[in-house]
């Protein structure tokens, strides 16, 4: 890539970011070939301009996961990156398994940006650093991917929604809960609904229960 500008598709619904973002890019030797607003346009566009890179939002119109899976699939010389400002872990782990090679805030920086993706067309992997730590969480936890194994209970839950239930097993209250994972107690209130209703249970102390149902049946056959 020596020489020769990024080439460029950028898809966002914030017609403001995508000005703010198609600037820094500029002005830092990247060419925009084309945006977008939608994922529908998004893919048009890539297959269209062939770019080397696909910057995509997640929440835009048609899910920008949905956008990075088929680009990925169907234009293999694209990295499609995503910019969002999204930190849920469902996000997060669903769009590396749509074959996003990056996956960065949109509060950074945006004169960072040109270097980064330098950085991706020479391999290397685009990750906003707060959430590098999520992702070695996801794989040092070993009674969470026991669970995943062999629970069927703890299958249906997301990485974000079994560190929630694990914190309230472990005697938490929802605020405590709240300041170790940085969010609000609104948030927090909300992955347990969530948890109940995938579970099928009315209350927490039932969710637990069946937790710790399929985590001491994990524990007897290992």
């Amino acid at each position: 890539m020596t020489g020769k500008p990024v080439r460029l598709v950028i898809a966002d619904d914030n017609a403001r970011m995508r000005d703010q973002v198609r600037r820094a890019l500029e002005a830092g030797g990247c060419e925009v070939c084309a945006e977008g607003a939608s994922a529908e346009d998004a893919v048009a566009l890539a297959r269209e301009h062939r770019p080397d890179v696909a910057l995509l939002d997640i929440h835009m119109p048609g899910n920008g996961i949905s956008a990075a899976q088929q680009i990925s699939r169907s234009l293999p010389d694209t990295a499609v990156v995503m910019l969002t400002q999204s930190t849920e872990d469902d996000d997060l782990f669903d769009a590396l398994r749509a074959g996003a090679a990056g996956y960065l805030l949109k509060g950074a920086d945006p004169e960072t940006l040109p270097e980064t993706l330098r950085g991706v067309l020479r391999g290397e992997a685009a990750m906003s650093p707060a959430l590098v730590m999520r992702i070695m969480q996801e794989f040092r936890g070993p009674s969470r991917r026991k669970f995943l194994r062999k629970s069927a209970a703890a299958d249906k839950l997301s990485a974000r929604e079994w560190e929630v239930m694990e914190m309230l097993g472990q005697g938490l209250s929802t605020d405590d809960v709240a300041k170790r994972l940085f969010v609000s107690p609104t948030t927090v209130r909300v992955h347990v609904s969530t948890v109940l209703r995938k579970l099928r249970v009315k209350d927490r102390e039932s969710a637990l229960r069946l937790l710790s149902a399929g985590a001491d049946s994990s524990a007897h056959e290992d």
